[in-house]
């Protein structure tokens, strides 16, 4: 990496030879498990063993090609460029490829070391704030997010501005499941469980046969002892396991694309901790929720919704000519069919009729074999 005719200090991550298949063996191994699990175990079923083994694989997937890498780095780049206190190190394009990735050096202290960054003088309360909010503003309001985000992958610059390295793993949030999980974060942050058992039918998490107020009631349940709880022990990954237990009762099966979302917001609340032994998760969610939801489910996000709505209304309308010559071929093929009935080609009914073919002498050939069988039998008893 060269900048102002200077060469620049890099690192390099490299994909060791084998280390694809390895993966793959143990992927292997995963999906049997999955497999023989929902087959012996229905009851575990529902949280779906085989989907989120597929998701594992994906993900190991993309994390195997470090071209895909470097583009989720240059990604969170462009969606971090105004953000206070967090970047992600540049990508050097050229010297980057499949098996290999080049990147801007860091000059910093890991965040695995709390003692090395008191001693450098750096607010460990605000570093734990800014991570915290920092992982929410990407989540909401960009929908992608870094999804590996322990303590040996965030460093801290001189200026205290954290640098998130490692972005093999990432997710990605639709505009309703960002809702979803704004609405609900927001809902335990007031104490209004009403809204959050609201939202939990409204996605589809909770299947409709069950009633909104039974589930309002287990939130409250859950909610309560959380906010009667000194900061400390006001946890996200408390909060997750208590709504784990409930599932079960209200036959809530498991949201894959939500994975790496709760496992995500559970280790950076984990990092905050280690900095800050009394974080408070609920005090730091509420400005970046409560932003969130006033831009994007209040009047502006009305608005915005209006516009979304008015392009891709001007969107099918430069469609409509394409669509009314595909039903008008449709209306006259369906006329054809009803007046000639269904005719098929010559390869196809020769296909067919060879298939049958098959079949019948499968099934004849079955007969000789249960007849001489029987004959068999009957021979060797008399």
């Amino acid at each position: 990496m060269v900048s102002d005719g200077v060469a620049d200090k890099v690192a390099v991550k490299v994909i060791r030879p084998g280390v694809r298949r390895r993966f793959n063996q143990d992927l292997q191994s995963y999906f049997l498990a999955a497999r023989l699990q929902e087959k012996y175990f229905p009851s575990t079923r529902r949280l779906r063993p085989v989907e989120v083994t597929e998701t594992l694989a994906q993900t190991t997937r993309i994390e195997m090609d470090l071209r895909l890498e470097a583009a989720a780095l240059s990604i969170l780049a462009e969606n971090t460029a105004a953000d206070p206190g967090f970047r992600v190190p540049r990508v050097d394009w050229e010297r980057t490829g499949g098996d290999v990735l080049t990147m801007e050096w860091i000059d910093g202290i890991k965040m695995s070391d709390v003692e090395a960054l008191r001693l450098a003088g750096h607010d460990l309360k605000r570093i734990a704030a800014n991570l915290v909010q920092s992982f929410l503003r990407h989540t909401l309001r960009d929908g992608f997010f870094h999804a590996d985000m322990h303590p040996g992958n965030l460093f801290v610059d001189a200026n205290g501005t954290i640098v998130a390295v490692d972005l093999g793993i990432s997710g990605r949030l639709g505009r309703k499941e960002r809702r979803f999980l704004a609405e609900i974060l927001y809902g335990f942050i007031t104490r209004d469980y009403d809204r959050v058992a609201e939202v939990h039918f409204e996605a589809g998490y909770v299947p409709a046969k069950h009633d909104v107020s039974a589930f309002a009631q287990a939130i409250r349940a859950i909610g309560e002892p959380i906010h009667g709880q000194p900061a400390e022990t006001i946890s996200m990954a408390r909060l997750l396991t208590l709504l784990f237990e409930v599932t079960e009762l209200f036959d809530m099966e498991t949201r894959t694309e939500l994975m790496l979302l709760q496992k995500t917001m559970v280790v950076v609340e984990g990092v905050a901790r280690t900095l800050d032994p009394a974080f408070n998760m609920w005090r730091t969610s509420e400005p970046v929720v409560g932003d969130w939801i006033a831009a994007n489910l209040g009047p502006r996000g009305a608005l915005s919704e209006a516009r979304q709505g008015l392009s891709a209304l001007v969107s099918l309308g430069r469609q409509l000519p394409d669509l009314a010559a595909r039903a008008e071929r449709l209306s006259h093929a369906l006329d054809v069919a009803a007046q000639q009935g269904l005719r098929l080609d010559p390869e196809t009914a020769k296909a067919i009729g060879r298939e049958e073919a098959r079949r019948n002498r499968s099934g004849r050939v079955a007969l000789w074999v249960i007849a001489l069988t029987l004959v068999y039998l009957a021979w060797h008893l008399v």
